[in-house]
């Protein structure tokens, strides 16, 4: 069986489809295995192991352009997990014979297989709503889905890992014994994030008993903002980590005691790697906490959130008292099984 997954868009959401691929992996391990994937996030794709290939998909690439590349891979299972209409006429013109997705939209008719899960009401996860997917193939195809994958999705060689954060210590003059306390401030997504200033308060009033090392780190276009960030933590060593790709960025990532971020690619990186989280995300809808959240163990996740009293969207009105505290808590004393905690 050959089976192609669709989740082309933002790395954070390919990121939450890896518990469907590791699910398909595991019942079906003869099965070949890919997924469709835009250009940018096909180097974080190539490390997934419970893959067999990727096919890249450019934005600009036509509906007929990709039905045209699709029917040279004899797939027999098309499973999408977030459709576009391209997607959808796609993969009929192409002449796969299953077709799966969400039945939300009206293009979904063009699949031949539809589950209907009302994922605006963003009730479940959206990793699960994924699994959900896969799930159904397997049930559509007489296989019983077996349980899902725990933490962490991504794993890399630990030798690897310890050399890396000697090597990131060493170079870059950080104490050694510290703890590396990665922050990514920018908001690569539409969920929003702190403002620099507010990140930098943030970061200076947590005061843990153990020495700490700060990494503040910066995708394409947002160095402006990281270094200003960098420049105003005072309390504790700041470094600005900045111009490596994404693969990279996943490696240095696993050295991390503790990644801040809002909801963005880099925030489900580390989940994925099973490192703990402090997650700054909006309370609306569609981009609250439990939609959006992340792999990794719930022990390893720290949530905040806006107040009642404040727009639903506005992250930058989040408690950062609050949350340099239950920081400070967590890093001196641990979770020890805490469930998640979610802090306004």
């Amino acid at each position: 069986m050959r089976i192609l997954v669709v989740r082309n868009d933002r790395l954070g959401d390919f990121m939450l489809a890896w518990p469907t691929l590791a699910l398909l992996r595991q019942a079906l391990p003869e099965a070949e295995i890919e997924v469709l994937v835009p250009p940018y996030t096909r180097p974080i794709a190539q490390l997934c192991p419970y893959i067999n290939g990727v096919v890249e998909v450019p934005a600009e690439l036509g509906t007929l352009a990709l039905a045209r590349q699709l029917r040279r891979h004899p797939f027999d299972a098309l499973l999408t997990l977030y459709s576009t209409a391209r997607v959808a006429a796609a993969g009929l013109l192409a002449g796969i014979p299953y077709r799966l997705a969400p039945a939300t939209k009206a293009f979904q008719l063009l699949y031949n297989h539809r589950l209907r899960q009302r994922r605006s009401r963003s009730e479940r996860p959206e990793w699960r709503y994924n699994l959900e997917l896969a799930e159904q193939l397997l049930r559509d195809h007489a296989l019983v889905p077996p349980a899902p994958t725990q933490p962490p999705l991504l794993r890399l060689p630990a030798a690897d890992t310890a050399a890396l954060r000697r090597r990131l210590c060493q170079e870059r003059r950080l104490d050694p014994a510290s703890r590396l306390l990665f922050l990514h401030p920018g908001s690569g997504g539409s969920a929003g994030s702190l403002q620099a200033a507010q990140w930098a308060t943030l970061a200076n009033a947590i005061n843990p008993d153990a020495a700490i090392s700060w990494v503040v780190t910066a995708g394409p276009g947002e160095e402006a903002n990281a270094t200003q960030v960098v420049a105003a933590i005072h309390n504790h060593p700041a470094i600005l980590y900045s111009g490596g790709d994404l693969v990279a960025l996943t490696r240095h990532l696993a050295c991390a005691d503790l990644l801040l971020a809002g909801s963005t690619g880099p925030l489900h990186l580390a989940g994925a790697l099973d490192r703990p989280t402090a997650g700054f995300y909006p309370r609306h809808r569609s981009g609250n906490p439990l939609r959006w959240q992340t792999l990794n163990s719930p022990p390893r996740r720290l949530v905040f959130v806006p107040p009642p009293e404040a727009e639903p969207q506005a992250v930058n009105r989040i408690d950062l008292d609050t949350a340099a505290q239950t920081i400070t808590q967590y890093l001196n004393h641990g979770r020890k099984g805490a469930g998640e905690l979610s802090a306004g």
